[in-house]
């Protein structure tokens, strides 16, 4: 909510997700930032990497978006991530909206 409150709607998501590794770290939350994912199909690697915005706490996926409302689409996003990852927690935050809009994720 600090970044949201700092930062205000319009921006670009990296502009967030660079404000909240700084809040991450002001507040000693432990997190790992850009974490790349291997998508494998029949047991081979494909080509490129999903990267996860954040994890934090080595547990909980953390996906950032700027747009004016959050979607299916986007939940079917942090869904796949959990999935692909095997974490079970996930947090979806919006920062394009009028007020900071989330969502809360477990499998």
């Amino acid at each position: 909510m600090e970044v949201h409150r700092q930062l205000h709607r319009g921006l670009y998501e990296r502009f967030y997700c660079d404000a909240l590794g700084v809040e991450f770290g002001l507040r000693q939350i432990p997190y790992a930032a850009q974490q790349a994912i291997q998508l494998v199909y029949k047991g081979l690697a494909l080509r490129g990497a999903y990267r996860l915005d954040f994890v934090c706490f080595s547990e909980v996926v953390v996906e950032v978006k700027a747009v004016a409302a959050l979607g299916p689409a986007d939940e079917a996003q942090l869904l796949n991530y959990l999935a692909m990852t095997k974490h079970t927690r996930g947090l979806l935050l919006n920062f394009g909206a009028k007020s900071l809009e989330y969502k809360r994720r477990v499998l």
